[in-house]
């Protein structure tokens, strides 16, 4: 398989064979770059222990922040559905956006201007090298698929990764529903 069919705004959704990798199990990725480098995304259905208010104190503001992958998890990243309000904004795809002015995005939130459904924050990104994102497709690790929610941000983060496991149908069905602990079964 090659990353042909990889394009930013697509979702990538974890396998169920990656079951024993502590980051990425039951991960559902949106994609916001791919180039010739290769790939970055942020796992969509992590939602941290933080709201951002706990990691900047200056923007009154208690939106769930996600855990968006194991690198630079140290840094804050969002995409966003608002571009015409935050300049500098990077488009992903017809309705998502990457980054922007965050000193106009902090005065925005502390307004109560944007929505939870108009924005998500991550720590940390995904990434891949074009040929370890290969090396883990033909491996089938990832199962890429269309991102065909109305509002990726309203998605229901504990039961995205089930609901897609029971579109691909047969033994996916039961996957989705075992146990997140295998152990507890």
């Amino acid at each position: 398989m090659s990353t042909n069919n990889l394009t930013k705004g697509k979702l990538l959704i974890a396998e169920p064979s990656i079951l024993n990798d502590k980051e990425f199990n039951r991960s559902v990725i949106y994609l916001s770059e791919h180039n010739e480098k290769g790939c970055i995304g942020f796992i969509i259905n992590k939602p941290t222990e933080f709201v951002l208010n706990d990691l900047i104190p200056d923007i009154n503001c208690d939106f769930k922040i996600y855990n968006g992958g194991p690198v630079e998890q140290e840094n804050l990243y969002f995409i966003h559905k608002c571009p015409e309000l935050i300049p500098n904004s990077i488009e992903i795809d017809d309705d998502i956006y990457w980054g922007g002015n965050f000193e106009v995005l902090t005065q925005l939130l502390n307004d109560h201007t944007i929505e939870n459904s108009d924005i998500r924050f991550f720590l940390g990104y995904s990434g891949w090298s074009i040929n370890q994102l290969d090396d883990e497709l033909n491996e089938s690790t990832w199962k890429i698929v269309e991102n065909n929610y109305v509002n990726l941000f309203t998605e229901n983060a504990n039961s995205i990764w089930k609901n897609q496991l029971m579109k691909f149908g047969g033994e996916y069905q039961i996957w989705a529903n075992a146990p997140e602990n295998l152990s507890l079964n």
